[in-house]
């Protein structure tokens, strides 16, 4: 058994910003796999491939962040302890590999861990949030004229009453970086492939959470470009309303019962840590 297996979805990714974020694992890890699954349509991409730890598969047409993922994990998650679901515009220090892993070791009932996330000029991103609701996603994507609402809905999606210099768990953990244990998704299932891109993070660190913890740990740093396409581009804004809807119409859109539950008991956890 490996001791940590990684994969990277791509499509027509930066080679220079990809091949920072695949030499990030591979000086951290060791004796291990990294799996890089193309979507794009060439595979002008293999071109970055030179360490035989590194397995390249070339899907040639675009299936999505999560069942790309899922290429890997289906292979991966019964020869490793754990797996690490990587962004292709991260990158981190040889130390942020050992220091997950002894912290999952050491904490047996957490089955999803993330760790601190910077933007490269060291600037925070608050990436521990609470399930989100139809009105949350829409005053964040479509409210922003409105800057006082969008302040008050942040602060608290995003925990930012919370001290992020401390372990905490939330119950949605961003899918930049998600290190799992290989248990947890042997338990829960993999990503939901009716989700092409976007809110698949939020489904599997939800099913995660609904059976293990959940947990952000600031001791290990991360880096993370983070362009925020659906901002910027129309075509990913449709496809991110699109995931909205399949994730609200399986967990409810105005009736969600767990996600009430579990956001009123992570918010009154956090307030009474502080």
């Amino acid at each position: 058994m490996k001791r940590v297996i990684a994969s990277v979805v791509v499509f027509n990714n930066d080679p220079v910003t990809l091949s920072r974020s695949l030499n990030s694992f591979l000086n951290s890890a060791g004796d291990t796999f990294l799996y890089m699954i193309d979507n794009s349509p060439s595979d002008q991409l293999r071109t970055l491939i030179s360490d035989p730890r590194l397995i390249y598969i070339h899907i040639g047409k675009n299936i999505g962040f999560g069942p790309g993922h899922n290429v890997a994990m289906q292979q991966s998650i019964h020869q490793t302890h754990y797996h690490l679901v990587l962004d292709p515009d991260v990158y981190f220090g040889p130390e942020v590999i050992p220091l997950l892993y002894n912290f999952m070791e050491e904490q047996k009932e957490i089955g999803l861990v993330m760790p601190k996330v910077l933007y490269p000029d060291g600037s925070l991103q608050r990436l521990c949030k609470l399930l989100p609701t139809p009105f949350t996603l829409i005053v964040r994507r479509f409210l922003k004229f409105l800057p006082p609402l969008v302040n008050r809905v942040n602060r608290r999606y995003e925990l930012q009453f919370a001290d992020y210099n401390q372990t905490m768990d939330a119950p949605f953990l961003s899918g930049c970086f998600m290190f799992f244990r290989s248990e947890s998704l042997q338990k829960v299932g993999l990503f939901d492939e009716r989700f092409f891109l976007y809110t698949e993070d939020i489904d599997l660190s939800r099913r995660v959470h609904s059976q293990y913890r959940t947990a952000y740990y600031p001791h290990a740093i991360i880096y993370h470009f983070f362009g925020r396409a659906p901002y910027k581009n129309l075509k990913a804004l449709l496809v991110n309303i699109q995931s909205a809807v399949a994730y609200f119409n399986k967990w409810g859109w105005f009736y969600d019962p767990e996600r009430g539950r579990i956001n009123r008991d992570t918010v009154t956890r956090l307030i009474g840590k502080k």
